[in-house]
């Protein structure tokens, strides 16, 4: 997840009222006054207050909170289950709030899939029929839908399952018949509101975990909303953390657990194994040298001596890493009056990327302790990771 992902929905200043007398109620929230006092005073309850946030395209944003935060009036807000009181939802260029009841319906068709809590299957309705009845009463053509949903059902892992019925599924299977009906859809944003709290957790943390591939291998633009911190931190690359319909923070998990807004997100993550959360990126140090591939013996061993190193990185003019060599292996090599280190290259060493969680990196230092080198998508050599600055995080979370 990276700031210069293009941003795919905007939601400005947007509040949700209920009740009759909204003005007098929002009148009240400009004058300071809290949700509690609002109701008291007017009987009208405020579901959401001057909400600001941007989804980013292809992230999965998770929105989180307790009972009664507004998290579901929030993403109901968003394909206008529920009527904004004010605000703006912006995305493809369209305002939502100000959409005719024609446009709004074109708007959710080409933009939202929903996955639901209680799975929402017709139970007369075979699995492949339930995954092609969104693109059914779109008017799709028979043939089209059915290879849709087909394709999405593979997706999810129930190739195979095509002539069974809801019943014969176990809650695992049925929620992924929802999530393949949502993604034969083709939306560009996949809403998916506590989609998992009814499962068993074991099969909740198994469909969280193909939340993450499917999301990882598609892109799809995901809001999930949850009232489970564990779920949050392991599913979301960002976290709106709500309370009593306001947003109290917005960042990623590892931001949320070790920089937290306040004292209310603070008690909120008490007693989080931060380890699992903080990442590699956070201990990540820059490499103080590096060898290329076409340097000699003698050269390396210089850089070497020059920076008191015992193990050494070979990249090529690109910065991929290839490899990397120790001292033992070049001085024995220079001796020989070899002009070539291809063949001291070792290949076989624990690489990483930046958002490795710390709890994985301890073990990788179990008997030499060189470093752990820190690498991008595309193999590159961004930093790396020792021994002591890991032990020095687990250290400072063990505190906290």
């Amino acid at each position: 997840m990276t700031d210069t992902q293009q941003t795919k929905i905007q939601v400005r200043n947007l509040s949700k009222v209920f009740g009759d007398d909204t003005k007098k109620a929002l009148k009240l929230r400009d004058e300071g006054l809290n949700r509690a006092q609002i109701l008291e005073k007017t009987g009208q309850t405020l579901g959401l207050s001057n909400i600001n946030f941007d989804v980013r395209e292809g992230e999965l944003l998770v929105i989180m909170g307790l009972s009664g935060s507004g998290k579901s009036t929030l993403i109901r807000c968003l394909n206008r289950l529920i009527e904004p009181t004010e605000g703006d939802i912006i995305i493809g260029g369209e305002n939502i709030p100000q959409l005719s009841d024609k446009a709004l319906l074109h708007c959710r068709r080409r933009h939202f899939s929903m996955v639901f809590q209680n799975f929402a299957l017709f139970p007369h309705r075979t699995v492949q029929m339930n995954a092609e009845y969104g693109l059914e009463i779109r008017g799709i053509d028979k043939a089209e839908r059915a290879e849709k949903a087909r394709n999405s059902l593979k997706q999810v892992g129930l190739e195979g399952w095509e002539n069974a019925y809801p019943n014969q599924l176990s809650g695992g299977m049925q929620q992924r018949v929802g999530l393949a009906r949502a993604l034969a859809n083709d939306s560009s944003v996949l809403l998916m509101d506590e989609a998992f709290s009814a499962l068993d957790p074991l099969i909740r943390r198994d469909m969280q975990q193909e939340l993450i591939e499917l999301q990882h291998r598609m892109k799809k633009t995901t809001i999930f909303i949850t009232h489970d911190l564990d779920e949050a931190l392991n599913i979301g690359d960002r976290i709106i953390l709500l309370r009593d319909g306001e947003i109290v923070q917005i960042g990623t998990p590892e931001e949320v657990l070790t920089r937290p807004a306040d004292d209310y997100v603070a008690r909120f993550t008490e007693g989080v194994d931060r380890s699992r959360v903080v990442t590699a990126r956070r201990v990540m140090r820059p490499v103080r040298a590096t060898a290329r591939h076409d340097d000699g013996p003698r050269t390396v061993l210089r850089k070497m001596s020059e920076n008191a190193l015992d193990s050494i990185y070979v990249v090529d003019r690109e910065r991929k890493l290839l490899g990397i060599l120790e001292a033992d292996s070049l001085d024995e090599a220079a001796k020989a009056g070899k002009d070539s280190i291809q063949e001291l290259l070792v290949t076989d060493f624990p690489r990483i990327g930046p958002d490795e969680p710390l709890a994985t990196l301890y073990p990788m230092f179990q008997g030499k302790s060189i470093p752990v080198a820190v690498i991008d998508d595309q193999q590159r050599l961004l930093g790396v990771v020792v021994k002591g600055a890991v032990l020095e995080q687990l250290a400072q979370t063990g505190e906290e």
